[in-house]
């Protein structure tokens, strides 16, 4: 079987305050996994998600696998 070219992938949302650095009492970088469409979103996806280390709703920015 062949993998071919999906239109739906797997992405890793990962928090920016935790890893620029902002938030200096984090224990650890949050992660969320989730999927999008790369025809209709062929940019980077940037959602506000909780990060349980910073304890608010941050930007959640999608990082490289």
């Amino acid at each position: 079987m062949s993998k071919g070219k999906d239109a739906r992938v797997r992405v890793i949302l990962e928090c920016t305050s935790c890893r620029n650095g902002v938030n200096k009492v984090s224990r650890g970088i949050s992660r969320h996994i989730t999927q999008k469409n790369r025809h209709n979103t062929p940019n980077r996806l940037e959602l506000r998600k909780f990060c349980p280390y910073c304890y608010k709703h941050t930007i959640h920015g999608e990082i490289k696998k």
